[in-house]
């Protein structure tokens, strides 16, 4: 395993070094260093976004965003697209560096996730991002980050007991993730810059029953690749949002060796603290978000948005009931394969066959 690293960790040394010789170009070849040195506090909270971003199935973005958006009180849509811009630094890297090292992944689902992504996340947009008010982005946010980590403060356990993973077949995963790719990257990625990691992995750890070390790294990848996709959609067609650059600039140095890092360390501390500490930002963001806009929001809009949570959290219980059956399906039909073996091999030894 210790001579696999070494031989396949080059190629995330050469990406390492391919990215830094790009920005060192952009600060100092063509003086953009004025602009990155003004933005050096998203620089900081990225620092914290992609250890968050390689240790979880949660983007950078899910630190990005909040940031932007409710500290600096930033566009929506700014946050968006700077998430999708940055992560496809840092959750790229980290993907680069999972790849090198070798580990697990759920490959089939994977698979189908990216092809569904292909197709959904420039369909969302185009057809479904340009359309969606700003107040609605930040909801959206807030409601799906809030789900999650609720269901990780009361499932953690459970979720964090996995080993191994289910497979039903490579076809059915195959088009598990090409559904959850479409409409996770159609209807969430491309109107908030993140998440299709988190449906992604949700659907491996509570319908799969998806040990962590092999959910986190899945989800990581399909973040990295949306990310990619997103940004060059964006940037040949509809055009990045003012101001992405900018904190880009600050950003990207910190969160190309962030992400790797958590990949890292996590390996050494375990992701059941990680996960815990992120559970709770993305509950505290929810009710940063509705302090932030009770104005515009009301009492009415304020309990809707709980009520979306709600529905969210019963939307998992019924994923992750659907996975106990589908497991005890398979476990049965598995017995039932082996004592069908086993009489036919008795009978063979019986009549000399």
């Amino acid at each position: 395993m210790q001579q696999n690293l070494k031989q396949y960790l080059w190629l995330w040394l050469l990406w390492l070094a391919g990215f830094y010789a790009l920005w060192l170009y952009l600060v100092i070849g063509l003086g953009y260093w004025p602009e990155a040195k003004a933005h050096w506090p998203i620089a900081v909270a990225m620092a914290i976004g992609s250890y968050a971003a390689g240790s979880t199935p949660m983007g950078g973005g899910t630190v990005g965003f909040p940031v932007l958006v409710l500290l600096f009180e930033l566009p929506a849509t700014l946050g968006r697209d700077f998430s999708f811009a940055v992560q496809a630094i840092g959750m790229t890297s980290a993907s680069i560096f999972i790849l090198a090292r070798r580990q697990p992944i759920a490959g089939a689902m994977l698979k189908g996730a990216m092809l569904g992504s292909l197709i959904g996340t420039p369909l969302g947009i185009w057809f479904i991002a340009p359309y969606i008010p700003g107040l609605w982005i930040k909801l959206v946010f807030a409601v799906v980050w809030a789900s999650f980590g609720l269901l990780h403060l009361y499932r953690l356990s459970e979720i964090a007991g996995h080993t191994g993973m289910t497979e039903f077949n490579e076809k059915w995963d195959f088009k598990v993730g090409c559904w959850i790719g479409l409409l996770s990257g159609a209807a969430v990625a491309s109107v908030t810059g993140v998440g299709i990691d988190m449906v992604l992995y949700t659907a491996l750890v509570l319908l799969c029953r998806t040990d962590l070390k092999i959910a986190i790294p899945t989800s990581v990848i399909i973040m990295a690749f949306t990310s990619v996709l997103g940004v060059i959609v964006k940037s040949l067609t509809t055009g990045m949002q003012a101001g992405v650059f900018e904190n880009w600039l600050a950003a990207a140095p910190v969160v190309a060796l962030g992400a790797p890092l958590g990949v890292f360390i996590v390996a050494l501390v375990g992701r059941k603290p990680t996960l815990l500490v992120v559970a709770l930002l993305c509950v505290l963001q929810f009710v940063w978000t509705m302090h932030s806009e009770r104005a515009s929001l009301g009492l009415s809009g304020m309990l809707l948005s709980t009520v979306a949570v709600a529905i969210c959290l019963l939307g998992f219980e019924h994923l992750r009931r659907w996975g106990a059956k589908l497991v005890g399906y398979r476990s049965a039909k598995a017995a039932v394969e082996r004592h069908v073996e086993n009489n036919t091999a008795a009978v063979s030894t019986q009549t000399g066959g």
